[in-house]
This record gives C-alpha cells, sequence and structure tokens, in this order.
C-alpha cells in the first residue's frame, strides 16, 4: 500500500494523543481519514487540521460499532488506538474494577474490530494495526491489570493473522508497541508515578529512556508501516522516539 491517496483510514481513538497524530499524518499523507472517537470536542480541533478527516463520535467498545463503521466505509487500512487510562497505585490500593478497567476496555475494543474485520472480511491488501504497549513487554506494577490486557491484544493480533492466513484473506494484522512518553495524556501519569516510585525526578527517569516518543514520531511511523510490502511486515514492532523496531 505504497500510495495512501484514496486509501481510507479509520483510525478508533483519535481525539488525543498518539491516536491524533496517527489520523494527522494519514491525512497528511493523503489518505481519507475516519477518526473516531467518544468526545466530539477533540475530534472538531482534529478535523480543523486536515480537510480529508471525517469525525465519528461513537464509542469503540461498543459490540455494533465495529461492523458498523466496517461496512460503511470500507477502509483498506484499520488503526485502533483507543483504550482506558489506568489507575496508577500499586496492586494492594487496586480494586478488582479499577485493576481489570483494560480488560473491559482495550481488550474488548481490539475483539471486536479484529472479529469483525475478520468476518467481513476486509478487501484484500488492507492492513489492521492494534496499538498496544511496552508494557506488554516489561510489565507495570502500578497499573494494574493494564500490562497483561496489552499482551492480551498483542496475543489477539496474532491469532487474526493466522485466522486471516488459514483463509486466504490477504489481510495483514500487526500489533505495534509504544514505549511510555510524556507527551500523551496516557504517558504523563505513569511518568510521575514511576519516577515517584523509583525515588527520581521525571527528568532523571526519562533520561534512561533515550529519545521521548511523540505524536508526530507515530504517525510517521505508522504511515511507513501501512505502506510497507506486507510480505516484510513483522507481526509485532516496539515503538521509540527513533521509530519502529521489530519484535522477536
Amino acid at each position: 500500500m505504497s500510495n495512501l491517496s484514496g486509501k481510507t483510514t479509520v483510525v478508533v481513538g483519535a481525539s488525543r494523543g498518539l491516536g491524533r497524530g496517527i489520523a494527522t499524518a494519514f491525512a497528511e499523507a493523503g489518505a481519507p481519514v475516519v477518526a473516531v472517537a467518544r468526545t466530539a470536542a477533540g475530534l472538531a480541533e482534529l478535523a480543523n487540521r486536515a480537510g480529508t478527516i471525517q469525525q465519528e463520535v461513537a464509542d469503540a467498545g461498543d459490540a455494533s460499532l465495529a461492523g458498523s463503521l466496517l461496512d460503511r466505509y470500507e477502509p483498506q487500512a484499520l488503526i485502533l488506538v483507543a483504550g482506558a487510562s489506568p489507575l496508577m497505585r500499586p496492586l494492594q490500593h487496586q480494586t478488582w474494577e479499577t485493576f481489570s478497567v483494560n480488560w473491559h476496555t482495550d481488550v474488548r475494543i481490539a475483539f471486536h474490530w479484529l472479529r469483525e474485520a475478520l468476518l467481513k472480511p476486509l478487501r484484500p491488501g488492507s492492513r489492521v494495526v492494534v496499538v498496544s504497549s511496552g508494557a506488554a513487554l516489561a510489565g507495570s506494577p502500578l497499573s494494574g491489570g493494564y500490562a497483561g490486557a496489552k499482551a492480551t491484544q498483542r496475543f489477539i493480533t496474532g491469532y487474526a493473522q493466522d485466522e486471516a492466513e488459514r483463509a486466504g484473506l490477504d489481510i495483514t494484522f500487526t500489533a505495534v508497541l509504544p514505549r511510555i512518553t510524556p507527551l500523551t495524556d496516557l504517558g504523563r501519569p505513569a511518568v510521575r508515578a514511576y519516577a515517584a516510585r523509583n525515588g527520581q525526578s521525571e527528568e532523571e527517569y526519562l533520561a534512561q529512556m533515550g529519545e521521548p516518543l511523540t505524536p508526530q514520531v507515530a504517525g510517521a511511523a505508522l504511515v511507513e508501516l501501512v505502506q510497507t510490502d506486507a510480505a516484510t511486515v513483522a507481526p509485532s514492532y516496539l515503538l521509540t522516539g527513533t521509530g519502529l523496531q521489530k519484535l522477536p
């Protein structure tokens, strides 16, 4: 999918953070973008930046939404970024409800959209990218079940790829795991919490992690990934401030 002009891209979770950067990058690359989020204000601000962005204010976890929007827009690229912000507390200060919030949001969203992409199915040559988290690799002791939920997103993306291959659908499913960044509403509280836990300043904590990941870097990286020859695409990637790195 080297040329994105005319290639409709649905970005789920486009109103803030990495999702906004991704939606903007695809629009700037010439793709008609359908930006999905629950907050109208964030989408309106995004749409004002580029004329190729169509707004859809909706709950991405609604079981009927994925099928409805995939039927309406017939996208050739689907990017899933939406999820809940975990409560940043150690295990003993979580409740089951706070601990499991990302299972009931992030995993639910990925499940519904991946299922519908296979059932429809998306047209041959389509790309599906699930934005998980680097926490899926290293754990996240201050965010309840977040790391496990993000690891499950990575797993079921692989399951979807296997089912697509078994059915001969020619759809490429990929998981992208961004490293924690202070430049999003999701990452900022996590950086503060882990710096405090380690007895460090936020600057000291971040200095260990190298170049911070920005929404602009995330957008450019995903545009590049979707444009890459499907035969060379890895099942999953780590995303840092310097771009994508294939994971084993």
